[in-house]
């Protein structure tokens, strides 16, 4: 899962057959009902959406589970959990080596970090979001939605005490308000040794799952008891057979079904090679690391299996935009929605020009995004843990300045608890990996750039990547939670004042990083925005929903 768009999605298939799954995703507030119906005789119940939505379970890693007892046991995949059980193992007691069985409630291990979100209710606001920038276009139409949304969950958040968050869907054609229940006390119950979870490694990785114990198990508590949840998936003794009708709800990553030829090559072309690039390097990197010593090896496996599942899925997507069948396939879709708008006077004055726009935007984006990934929209491309507490601290005072409504999204009021949950996590940092990240990154801006880049100067402070890291990873103390808590505490001036090599270079940094967002911000995101809205908007009222 790439990227996130957080809404419970439906897929469906027919399982153990010859013939193809039905192939799409739907929002549960909006499934396709009548094709069951005429399909597979299966009536969708509003009482059975509901069973499934709020059995679905959202991890803030970026996963999805499912809860799958009366006693709060929530079900997801191994590679979900894993950063988890590496952040509760040591040297002595390594959880993914050993794998974990809890085998009374009092040793379950309590994942201090983590929250577990069940989707409660779903309303469309997409009317009051769009109004919000009806005669407004570009920046300011992005600042108004912005600030509509952030709006639209304070006032739901405070009159439901739900964790409110407006999704995007269709692209920027519909907005909804997702409102949870979230969970904070979270405890490991089970977890399968990796030789086990991930049989074949990397060479097998997406190949063969079926062989796979992949698993994991946590349970949610609540008031310090286990959950006893209404909706829960029970256990089937007899499992599937041949023809049954399947459904996969959860928190998927979002579709890209819009994306337009011009973006399509631009991520072909631009985008996704850097990024393969950037992965191989790091994944030679982290291997050699790796095979420095076994505590090495220990430390490092969550962030090495994580890019070589990025490197994997990346490698596939780009074999399909380098398919021709493929890429023809969506310029006859695209050249045909087209026709149909201009058959049209008033749909084409209305959304006809969305297409040039993105195609433009896309030019801006493939000037941008090499700096973007050989810098980093921070200012610096690392895995650090140290310095991403240094950047977030120095944007939040800052950002605690403004009024909730004119803050960057992940910094408004209702994302806060989420942002200090983070922030102000006790899981250990390793030094020796902090210094290879860091190393790492400051190598790639140094090599993308050149050495006399100004960004690159400032950077390195006169040492090598290597040095530079060493030097400020290990004179900083933001390792000590009471620290990060007194610089965000202390506000503007604490940060301001501080000596930590950490914050001193994220404070060094940020100026260009701000830049270099504000303008993709202004010239591609806002603008891509604006455009697909145009596009979904096209095409449902030409295809309809669906």
């Amino acid at each position: 899962m790439l990227t996130r768009t957080l809404y419970v999605a439906l897929a469906v298939a027919c399982l153990w057959t010859a013939a193809p799954a039905d192939e799409g995703m739907w929002t549960l507030d909006n499934p396709p009902a009548a094709q069951l119906a005429e399909h597979y005789g299966f009536e969708v119940a509003p009482e059975w959406l509901e069973h499934l939505q709020k059995s679905a379970v959202r991890f803030n890693n970026g996963g999805s589970g499912s809860l799958v007892s009366s006693s709060g046991l929530v079900m997801t995949n191994h590679h979900v959990g894993r950063g988890l059980a590496q952040k509760l193992s040591t040297a002595e007691h390594d959880l993914l080596e050993q794998g974990f069985l809890a085998r009374t409630p009092d040793e379950e291990l309590r994942c201090a970090d983590l929250e577990l979100d069940v989707l409660w209710t779903i309303e469309d606001v997409t009317a009051r979001v769009q109004g919000a920038a009806a005669d407004l276009a570009g920046p300011e139409a992005e600042a108004a939605r912005r600030s509509e949304r952030t709006a639209i969950e304070q006032e739901a958040s405070e009159s439901t005490g739900l964790a409110c968050e407006t999704v995007t869907l269709y692209q920027g054609g519909r907005y909804h308000l997702y409102s949870y229940k979230r969970y904070t006390d979270v405890r490991l119950v089970m977890a399968p040794d990796s030789a086990a979870a991930a049989f074949g490694g990397d060479v097998d990785n997406f190949e063969y799952p079926r062989y796979c114990l992949d698993m994991m198990f946590f349970r949610i508590y609540e008031d310090d008891q286990p959950l006893a949840p209404e909706h829960y998936l029970r256990w089937s003794a007899g499992g599937s057979e041949a023809g049954d009708l399947a459904f996969v709800a959860g928190h998927p990553g979002r579709t890209q079904r819009l994306n337009t030829v011009a973006n399509l090559e631009y991520q072909r072309d631009v985008r996704m090679p850097l990024v393969l690039n950037y992965l191989w390097r790091s994944e030679v990197q982290l291997n050699n690391f790796s095979e420095r010593s076994a505590e090495n090896r220990r430390i490092a496996s969550g962030d090495l299996l994580s890019i070589q599942n990025s490197r994997k899925a990346y490698t596939g997507m780009l074999g399909g935009l380098h398919d021709p069948e493929l890429m023809a396939g969506k310029r006859e879709a695209e050249a045909a929605l087209r026709a149909a708008l201009a058959a049209d006077p008033e749909m084409q004055a209305q959304w006809g020009d969305a297409w040039d726009q993105i195609a433009a935007a896309q030019a801006v984006a493939a000037e941008l995004y090499p700096r973007s990934l050989g810098a980093g929209t921070s200012g610096l491309r690392t895995s650090s843990t140290l310095y991403g507490f240094a950047v977030n601290i120095v944007r939040l005072v800052e950002q605690l300045e403004q009024p909730s409504a004119e803050r960057s999204r992940e910094y408004r009021d209702t994302a806060l608890d989420t942002l200090y949950l983070h922030l102000y996590s006790p899981a250990p940092i390793h030094d020796a990996l902090e210094v290879h990240h860091m190393a790492s990154g400051l190598s790639l801006m140094a090599e993308s750039f050149g050495g006399d880049d100004e960004q690159v100067v400032v950077a390195l402070g006169g040492l090598s990547p290597r040095a530079r890291a060493a030097q400020c990873v290990t004179g900083s103390k933001l390792g000590s939670i009471d620290e990060r808590k007194r610089l965000v505490e202390g506000g503007p001036a604490a940060v301001a004042a501080s000596d930590d090599p950490m914050i001193v270079l994220a404070r060094a940094l940020e100026g260009r990083g701000t830049l270099l967002r504000d303008r993709l911000r202004d010239e591609v995101t806002s603008v891509e925005t604006e455009a697909y809205a145009k596009i979904a908007a096209a095409k449902l009222a030409i295809e309809g929903e669906g």
